[in-house]
């Protein structure tokens, strides 16, 4: 039988989706299992790591041989992005030059799953004997990392999702599951807010969904886009909305100035198309889209892409907070910013 005919074989997938549904639940279980001891108070050296991370005043220091490291690396770059500085250094290199990359107001974060691996206890003891704090982390409460850290936290005796116990897969979800746990929480401790994030964040896709969305409007109120009042006729509004390059919408007021109603090009052609050009002259208000979703002063370009793909919207009025327009979000600008696809 081919290598096609035994991929398609229903018998051969229902045995592999069985086994793949066990490795997941087993990694996942492996997480539940320590949230569970954590919430019957097992796991009180997690307040005492906090504590320490919390007084740093340098850098939290990530250390982890092999797949451990690998786990380290990401750990340290999640609480660099909230707001802790941090950065990973090899075990190995550690002991053999790079101990100058660890100050004496920093933290180090220890990684090593049977809490004996040669180089990172090695670390850990000329960290100890320098008065630099350390956190382990490992599955063993009575190794040498435990024995040698300042704060020890004992993920406690996991099944490896591998059939053989050998490669690491349960050990290392559970170690970057507690590792993100403690980079969250310590920006909790720190009141790390959305505006902390976005400094953080200046680049690509996650720091343009936090700008606020009035610094990207190209459509402004009193610049380039006039509020017409919605007791004119069609024909007039769209003579003061203006020609040339214009938005792909008017915003229509009340008497107040308050945002009334919108009507697009959509609109537009629509409406002449059933009524031809004598529907110019009918009062847009009857015509217009009354009370359109809106974004607020406060809203967050993000706020403004979920509006756009929830509800296929391609222009969103902005208003104040007395609901007077002050400028119009249009798809085209959202999608030469990158953060909504054509």
């Amino acid at each position: 039988m081919s290598d096609a005919h035994l991929a398609a074989d229903p018998h051969i997938r229902s045995n592999e989706n069985a086994f793949l549904g066990e490795v997941l639940a087993t990694e996942a279980g492996a997480i539940l299992g320590f949230a569970e001891r954590l919430k019957r108070g097992e796991v009180g050296s997690l307040h005492a790591a906090l504590d320490l991370l919390e007084s740093c005043r340098g850098h939290v220091v990530v250390s982890g041989m092999g797949k451990s490291g690998l786990i380290g690396a990401k750990i340290s770059a999640s609480l660099s992005s909230l707001g802790q500085p941090s950065h990973f250094v090899h075990p190995a290199e550690a002991v053999h030059g790079d101990l100058g990359s660890i100050r004496s107001d920093d933290v180090v974060l220890l990684l090593s799953w049977s809490g004996e691996t040669q180089e990172v206890v090695a670390l850990a003891s000329i960290l100890k004997m320098d008065g630099i704090p350390t956190v382990g982390l490992s599955g063993k409460s009575k190794s040498s990392l435990a024995r040698t850290a300042s704060v020890h936290i004992d993920l406690g005796d996991i099944t490896e999702a591998c059939p053989l116990q050998l490669a690491p897969t349960a050990s290392t979800t559970l170690t970057l599951a507690v590792g993100d746990a403690l980079a969250l929480a310590l920006a909790q401790r720190r009141d790390f807010g959305k505006d902390d994030f976005h400094k953080h964040h200046p680049g690509g896709m996650l720091g343009a969904g936090l700008r606020p969305v009035t610094e990207v409007l190209r459509f402004r109120v009193g610049h380039n886009l006039a509020a017409v009042p919605d007791t004119r006729t069609v024909r007039d509004a769209l003579r003061a909305a203006g020609e040339g390059r214009r938005a792909g919408a008017i915003v229509l007021v009340d008497d107040a100035g308050r945002l009334s109603g919108i009507f697009t090009d959509g609109d537009l052609r629509r409406h002449v198309n059933s009524g031809g050009l004598s529907a110019l002259d009918a009062p847009i208000a009857g015509v217009m889209t009354r009370h359109p979703t809106t974004l607020t002063v406060d809203s967050l370009v993000r706020d403004a892409v979920q509006l756009i793909q929830e509800r296929r919207l391609d222009e969103i009025p902005v208003v104040d907070r007395d609901g007077k327009p002050v400028g119009l979000v249009d798809i085209q600008d959202l999608i030469a910013m990158r953060v909504v696809r054509e």
